[in-house]
């Protein structure tokens, strides 16, 4: 490895923000997604799967084919892990279970449980509980583990030099297939004054080490509302802006004002349909002007996080000479993941419309069949379900009706209300509803929306209805235990067999009832 890796902590720190503070935690974590002194091996003669990037993708990909037997090189410019260890999944869901264990206390009293006192967060604990879990998570990640799983780990900026190699550090890569797996980052917003004001993104605001007493968040999608809500519930008065209308804009409207109400119940301010948003540095804090409803707000505060959306990594690749095409969205796939390059394939949210971990592990799995083994594994066949770890959660799986009716398909809706959901009710955690959407006159099962405290669980076992064909019917018959929140799968049943039951089926069933007296 390059001798950056030797660096002082000051180079260090301006090359990997990322590891600030520089303490222990950090320290550890570092050892494995970036360890000083790796020496990158002699490459093989040719490997039968190249892969670039090492986040969920890539790091499925070359354990999955190493482990049928592949010779598998990976490659890797930065972090071992990608944004889901490093800056995503898991110091977010870190974060997100402190706010909620704040927002529990605070709540007691509604349960007769008597808190005495103020509830207090310490953010510079929480700060750092995150950065011990992501420590501690980071070895299934790491270089050393790969390597001993027989992979060649590669770290350095990697790039094709032709339609079969790769070139990093100075050495030469053959392969007979590749894939890349380099993820995206956070969009840059081309709000006036931002830039030079300064701001937060998911890569930079793990970071912080004091709360800011005033934050506004850019973007109203699932990153922007669970940093909001989070950091109100640490105590920051936050500014939620969004220019769309509402939040969660591409939710189920009905689930999203669910959010919305919650979000504002717990102090947040959202500007929604902002319009002429500009930002400017005022002293030591950032002045950001907005229009929203036709109302205009002028509002100081200390840091801006910024949540509007993800550009694929594609540059630096040398994809020309590969001749791999590629767009403002990523690489350029078919259904079964190649691109325009048959020796070299894609996954992950360099290329795809769902960016999320468990779709890039999907896809990675995909490109394994059909890269080493001529499988014909298609990504338009994958049933996708995603959740938005808000409180309460917004789950969604397969199609919303408004798809469906796209596709030509007609739609029955069956809702549940929780308020009718017995331990919902007993939880204190009514507002949440589930829609389950059917081929009309049919149980098939299409989609789903949930919205509950646990929705991102309880999505599962309609997703697997999904996929194993199993009908509305089935989840009626299906036994649930009682009391459980779970159970609102099995009233969606119950509905469906309810708008079977029409009145000529009624008449009959009496008469017939009738004879058998």
């Amino acid at each position: 490895m390059s001798q950056e890796t030797f660096a002082p902590p000051e180079q260090l720190l301006r090359q990997i923000p990322e590891l600030a503070p520089l303490e222990q935690a950090n320290l550890d974590w570092l050892r494995h997604v970036r360890p000083p002194g790796w020496r990158n091996p002699d490459p093989a003669p040719r490997y039968n799967l190249v892969v670039i990037g090492a986040g969920t993708a890539g790091l499925v990909a070359a354990a999955g084919a190493a482990a049928l037997g592949a010779r598998v090189a990976l490659v890797e410019r930065r972090l071992m892990g990608g944004d889901c260890l490093n800056v995503g999944c898991v110091p977010s869901k870190a974060l997100l279970r402190a706010a909620r264990a704040a927002a529990d206390v605070r709540a007691a009293s509604a349960f007769g449980v008597r808190v005495l006192g103020e509830v207090t967060v310490d953010f510079a604990q929480v700060m750092a509980r995150m950065r011990r879990l992501r420590a501690r998570i980071a070895p299934h990640d790491s270089a050393q583990r790969f390597a001993g799983l027989g992979v060649d780990v590669f770290i350095g900026e990697g790039r094709f030099t032709g339609a079969d190699r790769l070139e990093v550090d100075g050495k030469v890569l053959r392969f007979s297939r590749a894939v890349i797996a380099t993820g995206g980052r956070a969009a840059e917003l081309p709000v006036p004054g931002l830039r030079d004001a300064g701001y937060l993104t998911n890569e930079t605001v793990f970071s912080l080490e004091r709360l800011p007493r005033r934050l506004a968040v850019i973007g109203a999608g699932p990153i922007g509302c669970e940093l909001a809500q989070a950091f109100a519930r640490f105590g920051s008065e936050v500014y939620l802006i969004e220019a769309l209308h509402g939040v969660l804009p591409r939710e189920d409207r009905d689930a999203a004002a669910i959010v919305h109400r919650a979000l504002e119940r717990e102090g947040i301010r959202i500007l929604c349909c902002g319009k002429q948003l500009r930002v400017e540095r005022a002293a030591e804090r950032k002045r950001l002007t907005v229009d929203s409803h036709g109302r205009g707000y002028d509002v100081t505060v200390d840091e801006i996080l910024v949540a509007g959306g993800r550009r694929p990594n594609v540059e630096g690749l040398g994809l020309e000479a590969a001749g791999v095409a590629y767009d403002a969205k990523g690489v350029q796939v078919d259904d079964r993941l190649r691109t325009t390059n048959r020796r070299i394939y894609a996954a992950g949210d360099v290329c795809s419309r769902y960016q999320f971990t468990h779709v890039a592990d999907a896809l990675a799995r995909i490109v394994i069949q059909n890269a080493l083994f001529f499988g014909r594994a298609k990504a338009s066949a994958l049933v996708v379900p995603w959740c938005t770890y808000t409180d309460p959660e917004v789950a969604h799986v397969g199609l919303g009706p408004e798809t469906a009716q796209e596709r030509g398909i007609e739609v029955d809706t069956y809702e549940v209300p929780f308020g009718e959901v017995d331990r919902a009710v007993l939880d204190g955690e009514e507002e949440g509803l589930l829609k389950v959407y059917t081929r009309r006159r049919t149980d098939k099962i299409l989609g789903a929306t949930m919205v509950a405290r646990h929705a991102g669980d309880m999505i599962s076992e309609i997703t697997l209805a999904i996929a194993a064909r199993a009908g509305l019917g089935t989840l009626s018959r299906t036994i649930h235990p009682y009391p459980t929140q779970a159970e609102a799968v099995k009233k969606a049943g119950d509905a469906y067999n309810r708008a079977r039951l029409t009145p000529r089926v009624k008449r009959l069933l009496e008469r017939f009832l009738s004879w058998r007296r």
